[in-house]
């Protein structure tokens, strides 16, 4: 029965013009990898294992990875009951209120479309190895082309590059994570001799296991959950996939868990090759990457090309994100259009079922990176960098927010739970403790600032802005509108919701 309403849904799409269900499970599997693996594990875990020692950065990412589980299980139960483009948005308008579903949107949106132009940027900066001769905004219009045409093509062409692109990503990781275990237990050269666990000395070295104690674990949170962001777009990606109430569940089991061990394996190699204390692990410029760690680990194993290597898989992750991010700012402009929250004109389809107009919306932000031309590249890139600030954090909060209200509505009403086709674990504990621990992040994100004989109000502004924005943003809806918080009673559980968010 299942599988018959999937194609059904598939052609009835594919006649109305309207968003195709066009996603594999394994397309769905390398978007939410392809979105959370990039340069944060390729460059900036060496920061990490620096800042808070080996200890401290494993501790950060399994207590970080516990939280962005408890995400991805509530987004899960979510998506694979309302497989919708606009995902957590629409659920917060219909679960919250509707100026909360207003804001996360265009929150979500504008988070996504300013990544893109960062991720142009840093493209400039890793080409720029290769070639530091060519001005580098030719690079960012050449593969801001190239995000463009995958993306307008149709889903599908969006999907199998992401799938390519997140493998290339994979393979390092788990050539990276083989070698280094080979060179730990001694067979291969650059490991620690004579006594193949010497590595363990790492892990005691100074202040080690962990160095700069709880101070440093909370700076290091911040850069964790920046790395794990990405993991969301199974949500936004439910809307054009295949079978999504048995796909998305599938999804979020094995893809936390492979993202999680990657990191966990990675940080553990990297620790126990590198000390805590060697210079060159605090370095995490983009453009930088004979210091990203995998580089050096590869260098040490005799790999002399390791930089040229890591280079292009730096490359790939860029553009990788940025692919990511073209297809989720402007699915979710498109599904704001639908709900009549943004212009009428963004909810416009090709014929291969792609919203164009939101597209070129998308790639207009995404031409900020084009500043390059008048300034350094380096301080395009820490700009834009300020300007997305805490954006995903909120996403997340809104993730939290939305499920708990769900699932409170869901049972108040006297729906049996069997009937969702995939259940979120631990409720309510899951939420709760990923809204509170996701909070604390967003909230000492630069605590610092704070803590200086004159308070840092330049370095306030740029960290916190968004949440401010963001309430704003909310609240004039709210007041404009009417908007009031949607009881438990009004919910709607009832009825066909279409890849567009519409009830049937």
């Amino acid at each position: 029965m299942q599988g018959n309403s999937t194609k059904n849904n598939v052609k009835s799409s594919e006649s109305s013009g309207e968003l195709r269900r066009d996603l594999k499970a394994r397309h769905l599997s390398m978007i939410a990898i392809g979105g959370s693996i990039g340069t944060g594990l390729f460059v900036a875990s060496g920061a990490t294992i620096s800042q808070a020692g080996p200890g401290g950065a494993l501790l950060a990412y399994a207590v970080i990875g516990l939280m962005v589980y408890f995400l991805m299980t509530s987004l899960g139960e979510l998506a694979a009951y309302m497989p919708v483009s606009g995902s957590f948005a629409t659920y917060g308008a219909r679960y919250v209120d509707e100026g909360f579903g207003f804001a996360l949107g265009w929150n979500y949106w504008y988070n996504w479309a300013i990544t893109i132009a960062v991720d142009l940027v840093a493209s400039q900066l890793v080409m720029g190895y290769w070639f530091p001769d060519v001005p580098g905004y030719l690079w960012s219009a050449l593969f801001l082309a190239l995000m463009v045409g995958l993306n307008a093509i149709s889903v599908k062409g969006f999907g199998e590059a992401e799938y390519w692109f997140s493998a290339i990503k994979v393979t390092t990781v788990i050539v990276f994570i083989a070698l280094g275990v080979l060179m730990i237990v001694g067979i291969l050269k650059g490991g620690p001799a004579p006594a193949p666990w010497a590595s363990l000395a790492n892990w005691t070295t100074a202040e080690a296991p962990f160095a700069g104690g709880f101070a440093a674990l909370i700076g290091v949170a911040m850069i964790v959950g920046f790395s794990f962001q990405g993991t969301e777009l199974i949500g936004i990606a439910a809307a054009e996939s295949e079978d999504p109430a048995k796909n998305i569940p599938r999804a979020v089991r094995q893809v936390f868990w492979r993202i999680l061990l990657f990191y966990v394996l990675a940080i553990a190699v990297i620790s126990s090759l590198i000390p805590y204390t060697d210079p060159q692990l605090l370095r995490q410029e983009v453009g930088d990457i004979s210091v990203s760690p995998f580089t050096l680990v590869f260098q040490k194993a005799g790999l002399l090309s390791a930089a040229a290597v890591m280079n292009a898989v730096v490359l790939t992750s860029v553009l990788s994100a940025g692919n990511s991010g073209m297809y989720a700012s402007t699915r979710m402009l498109y599904t704001l259009a639908r709900q009549g929250m943004a212009p009428r004109l963004f909810a416009r389809l090709s014929g291969n079922g792609v919203p164009l107009y939101a597209l070129l919306a998308t790639t207009v932000v995404a031409g900020l990176c084009f500043f390059s031309f008048l300034f350094s590249p380096n301080a395009v890139y820490l700009w834009l960098l300020n300007l997305s600030g805490m954006t995903g954090f909120i996403a997340w909060l809104g993730i939290a927010i939305s499920h708990y209200r769900f699932r409170k509505g869901f049972v108040a009403q006297g729906h049996d739970l069997d009937l969702l086709p995939y259940r979120s674990s631990l409720f309510p504990f899951g939420p709760i403790f990923a809204f509170v621990l996701c909070m604390l992040i967003t909230l000492g994100q630069n605590y610092q600032a704070f803590l200086q004989d004159r308070i840092d109000w330049g370095g306030v502004v740029a960290t916190y802005i968004g949440l401010p924005v963001f309430l704003l943003v909310w609240w004039s809806y709210r007041l404009a509108k009417g908007a009031r918080t949607v009881r438990y009673a009004d919910m709607r559980f009832d009825g066909h919701v279409d890849a567009n968010g519409e009830l049937r």
